[in-house]
């Protein structure tokens, strides 16, 4: 199933919310129907309503250092009883954002189903702050930090009951573990999230490892150590270095090359075990009309391989 969440309030920029219907436009159920797959195309859910309710309803400001909390509290919430619906038939959810505060719901609804996913993170960033740490207040650099079961200074997963709009989460949402955790890519990591990866022991492959040891070795340890799990794969594609991928609101130098991306995507398709996967932060206005084009087609370029695609 593809469900669209083109999500925009989790970052400053406008534009992340184009992310579905560019894809479909330039051809992704057709790709995915090539390869075999049976497609439900959903409408993508109607986050303008949410936003409309909230300025009719609610004077409530937001929390400290959480930017449109209730918004993106509230639309986690619909992603993540569409995700858990769909996974709760047997389907495959592809979600495509939407930036990345769309890992929220997405990781809820696929936890209420699978709690033992193992996750591969691909993103430039660790996205693994909170209110409490974020220098932003953005949430599409929060997913995994609120999401974590503990943190270096406790034991507990974080307090939802602070957050409006999060309340579906408060004292009983699912929770990852740091060993179900996996990251890819990382080049761009803040000090809080550096010391959280550091103490939880969370298996992180930056830029770095991958000059040392390839990609290929970096990916025969990534899914070594979620082996025996269901995965799902959550690729940003700020990943990607930006001279590839010019389209999106977090640009960082010295990304994944157009084949390592490929193979990520293609090797974790190739364990048999991909049981879904999402697709964050293209956005077309940051960029020139020839840089959304290759981002966007990159984009496309990616879920294909994931979904199957392979040269031979």
């Amino acid at each position: 199933s593809i469900i669209g969440a083109p999500m925009t309030y989790g970052q400053p920029f406008v534009g992340t919310d184009d992310g579905p219907q560019l894809l479909r436009e330039k051809g992704l159920r057709t790709m995915l129907t090539q390869l075999g797959w049976r497609v439900e195309d959903m409408p993508d859910l109607d986050f303008d309503n949410l936003i409309n309710n909230h300025n009719s309803n609610n004077s409530m400001e937001d929390p400290p250092n959480a930017r449109n909390c209730i918004l993106v509290g509230q639309g986690s919430q619909l992603l993540a009883d569409t995700v858990e619906a769909k996974l709760s038939q047997g389907r495959f959810p592809l979600i495509v954002g939407g930036d990345h505060s769309i890992g929220i719901g997405s990781l809820c609804g696929i936890l209420r189903v699978r709690p033992d996913t193992g996750i591969i993170w691909v993103d430039a960033h660790a996205d693994l702050n909170t209110p409490d740490t974020s220098t932003s207040g953005n949430f599409h650099g929060m997913p995994l930090g609120l999401l974590m079961n503990s943190s270096p200074d406790s034991k507990e997963g974080y307090d939802f009951s602070k957050l409006p709009g999060f309340e579906f989460l408060d004292n009983q949402g699912p929770r990852i573990a740091p060993e179900q955790l996996v990251y890819v890519g990382l080049r761009d990591v803040d000090p809080s999230e550096r010391l959280w990866i550091r103490q939880l022991g969370i298996k992180a492959f930056t830029m770095t490892d991958i000059d040392h040891l390839g990609i290929g070795k970096v990916m025969d340890l990534a899914l070594a150590h979620l082996k025996g799990r269901p995965l799902h794969l959550s690729w940003d594609i700020d990943s990607v270095d930006p001279l590839l991928a010019p389209a999106t609101g977090t640009k960082v130098r010295g990304g994944l090359t157009y084949r390592e991306a490929h193979f990520v995507a293609e090797f974790v398709a190739q364990s048999g075990d991909l049981a879904s996967a999402e697709i964050v932060e293209v956005n077309p206005t940051l960029s020139s009309d020839d840089g959304a084009n290759e981002t966007v087609e990159l984009g496309l370029q990616v879920i294909t391989s994931f979904m199957g695609k392979s040269i031979i």
